[in-house]
This record gives C-alpha cells, structure tokens and sequence, in this order.
C-alpha cells in the first residue's frame, strides 16, 4: 500500500476508534453505575431478591441472547446503520427507564437497554477490526478496551454519587446526553462498509439459545433463596439441561447457526473463547459483589463503595494500552493476564473480612482489573488476527456471545451464592445494603458468603489461565 494511502487509513481508523471508544464508554458506564447503584434502586421500589436480580439480569440475558442475531442483521442492513440504530434505542430506552412508575416497568426498559447495546457491542469489534491496517490493530484494539476500562473507573463512582445525591433516576438518565453525542459522531465519522453475504437469520437457534439462558439463570436466581429442592430450581435446572444437546444438534444442521459449533473445530478458537469465557465468569461480578460487600458488610453509603472498588477499573485503565503497545505475542499477554486475575481473586478470597485492612482489599482489586485489561487486549487481539476477513463479523458476535455468556452466569452465581449465606430474613437486606445494621451474627453468615464467591471465581479464573494456555497459534 503506498504511504500516502497507508496514512489516509490510519487517520480514519484512529477516528473510527473514538466512535467506538465512545460506545463502550456508553456501556460500561451503564453498567457499572448500576452495579453500585443497586441497593439504591431496590430500596426505591421495595424489590424481592428476585426482583432485584433481574434488574440486571434481565439486561444480561437479553443482550447475549441477541448479540449474534445483530451481527448477522448487521450483514443484511448494514453494519453502520445497526450500529447507529443501537444508540438510538438504548438512549431513548435510558430516558424511558428513569421514568418507571415500577420495577417490572423497569425490568422492560432494561431489556430495550439490552438490545441496543447488542447492536453496538456485535458491531464495534468488527467495525475497528475493518478499518485499522493489520500491523496496527493491537494498538487500536488496546485503546478500545481501555476505553471500557476509564468508563468502569468513572461508573462506580459516579453511580454511587448519583445514588446520594441526584436520586436514582439519573443512574439511567445520565447515559442520554452520552447517547446522542454518540449518535452524532458516529453519523459523522462512519463510512459505510461493504454488507456482508444475505444469509437468513437462525431464528430457531436464537430462540434455544435465549430459553436455555433463561431457564439456568432462573434455576441460578432461586437456588440462593429457596434451595436447590425447589421446585423452579429443578424445572429451571431440567429444562437447560434438555436444551443444551438440542442446540446442539438443531445448530450443527443449521446452515447459518446463531451458535457455529464449527469453530471449535479449530484449537486456537476453541480454547480461546473457552478462555474468555471463564475470564468473564471470573471477573464480571466483582465490582457488584464487593460493592455489595462495602454496602452490606461494612455499612458504607453507595459512593464510599464507588470509590473503594475503583482499583479495578484503574488496573484495566492502566493495563489494556499498555500491553496493547508493547511487542508481545497476544498469546503470552491472554496468559498472564488470566493469571494476574486469578492472583488478585485468591487474594481477596483468603482476606475475606469486614476488619481487613483496605489497602489489602485495594491491592487484590487492583491485580485482578490489570489481570483482567491484559486478558481481553491479548485474548481479542490472538482471536481477530487468526480470522480471514469475511468470518469477522459472524466470529465476533460467537467471540462476544460467548463472553457474555459466562457474564450472566456469573452475576447469577454470584448473587445465588450470596443469597444463599443468610436466612430468608436478611435476604432483602444484603441487596439493599442495610445488613450490617441488624446484628454480627447477620454480617458474620454473609461474610462466609463472600469467601465462597471469591473462592469459586478464582477456581475458574485458573481454570481460564489453562484454556489460554492451551490456545497456542500454530507456527508461521
């Protein structure tokens, strides 16, 4: 390519970048302000545990369930188009949702939330991938994640200060204004790109897909508070287990699969996205759960807990264009990265307790975001150079799809885990924060509680380090 259009390229590419950028920014910030921001809203609404898990549930299972349906409608209308069209409903689904006369209404509004971001997430990777020349993707790759990472370091706190001071409708509000310069930007900046092959939409598959993850978070959901005899946890548990083999066998006929079990025929993929998967089982609850551990343990209000799980965001901050632009093999940097965060889990699993010092809370938050931000630069960069140009768009919506999966799994772990510490009394309260208003005893189960939960997340965040391990790129 002559230098001249080499630098044209790259000129764009970096502004495509900031589009991008500012649409994982919109995300993650939505995400994680919610996550400190909670008990907040349960308290507003006077939620049941149940009630309160899927406020983030529902968003969780929506957006995975649809991140492939949107790369492969991507491919028929327009990758642009979709993209842009995923602002416009998750901004308009963010005003919507501060306006919630209740918590099913909001629950709706939490879903449209979903979709949109499914349309911005099953796109970016791809639109990024496009537009960087090869020998420069890693540098851009590294500044886009590291984007999610300065909007999860500004989420916390600023869901917790919202939360204590604006009220909670400006947890969802506070995405608007973001939402339309988004918009706008990326009206300006985007070219359109050459569509993708007409291929039909596996609507069967999707609807599997969406009916398994629905039927092991609800079995996930209820397992904490009513037991693992009861009678939606068996039903829940019996009917993903009767799904799986059928998705299995309905997608290996499929001619286009929502889920192309093809892929891992190939090892590299294979272990790649099995790595990232547990990455994201590993390290997608921990903000909520340690903000839960401030607020119900340790009594804190929403923003001291914002504040106090900042070292996560800022170890991602920090990490991901740092090893994006150093000369390191991606399969080295997914390595270490999956063992930085199993490090920074074990250390929060053996110092599981209201009278630990901070500092050392501090310092396993901070290994397991680095660990984290070095995983996802090494593990996106290893997937996206081993493909050929027309798979992108259907490998990075299973790439992401796969994530997300072990992002729901996770929070619906997690909190089943917790729940599932204390008696059906102070249930409630840990999700809205007050449980360490009502007796040592109350703080002392939830806190056996927390070591469970960090010590299954740090079993699989060493169950990942040897799927990425095992993911080796053939030699040249």
């Amino acid at each position: 390519m002559p230098l001249a259009a080499y630098d044209d390229r790259l000129r764009y590419a970096w502004r495509v970048c900031s589009v991008t950028s500012l649409g994982l920014v919109l995300i993650g910030i939505a995400g994680s302000t919610l996550n400190v921001a909670l008990p907040t809203v349960v308290r507003h609404f006077h939620a049941s545990p149940f009630e309160s898990g899927w406020i983030l549930l529902a968003f969780l299972l929506v957006n995975t369930a649809s991140l492939v349906f949107f790369g492969r409608v991507a491919d028929l209308l327009g990758r642009r188009e979709i993209y842009l069209a995923g602002f416009a409903l998750f901004t308009v689904a963010s005003l919507l949702a501060g306006l919630s006369p209740g918590v099913w209404f909001l629950v709706a509004m939490r879903v449209l939330q979903a979709v949109g971001a499914a349309m911005i997430l099953a796109n970016g990777t791809v639109i990024i991938t496009d537009a960087f020349p090869p020998d420069r993707l890693s540098q851009g790759m590294g500044v886009y994640i590291g984007t999610l990472s300065v909007a999860q370091l500004a989420g916390p706190t600023l869901g917790g200060l919202i939360a204590d001071t604006a009220g909670w409708q400006w947890i969802f509000w506070v995405n608007v204004p973001a939402g339309l310069l988004a918009f706008g930007w990326g009206a300006v900046i985007l070219r359109k790109m050459p569509r993708g092959p007409r291929e039909p939409v596996d609507a069967l598959g999707n609807a599997l897909v969406f009916a398994a993850l629905s039927a092991i978070l609800i079995a996930l959901s209820e397992a904490g508070s009513a037991g693992l005899s009861s009678p939606a946890v068996l039903t829940g548990a019996a009917v993903f287990a009767v799904l799986v083999p059928l998705i299995a066998l309905v997608e290996r006929r499929a001619a286009h699969p929502v889920l192309d079990l093809r892929l891992f025929g190939e090892r590299l993929l294979a272990f790649a996205n099995l790595a990232s998967f547990c990455n994201a089982l590993a390290r997608s609850a921990l903000i909520l759960v340690v903000a839960l551990y401030f607020q119900a343990a340790r009594g804190v209000d929403a923003f001291t807990a914002g504040l106090s799980v900042l070292p996560v965001p800022v170890g991602m901050a920090v990490a991901s264009p740092l090893v994006g632009s150093l000369k390191i093999s991606p399969y080295v940097v997914a390595i270490g990265g999956s063992l930085m965060s199993a490090v920074g889990l074990g250390t929060l699993m053996l110092t599981a307790d209201p009278a630990t010092p901070y500092w050392i809370i501090g310092i396993g938050l901070f290994v397991a975001g680095c660990g984290s931000g070095t995983f996802l630069t090494g593990n996106t960069t290893q997937v996206m150079r081993a493909l050929p140009s027309g798979s992108l768009g259907v490998v990075n919506g299973f790439r992401v799809m796969i994530m997300n999966m072990g992002i729901v799994i996770s929070v619906g772990v997690s909190l089943s885990v917790l729940a599932g510490s204390v008696g059906p009394a102070e249930r409630a309260q840990v999700y809205a924060g007050t449980l360490a208003k009502l007796s040592p005893v109350a703080v002392g189960q939830v806190m056996h509680g927390f070591e469970r939960t960090y010590a299954m997340l740090f079993a699989v965040a060493l169950t990942g380090t040897l799927f990425a391990a095992l993911a080796r790129p053939r030699p040249s």
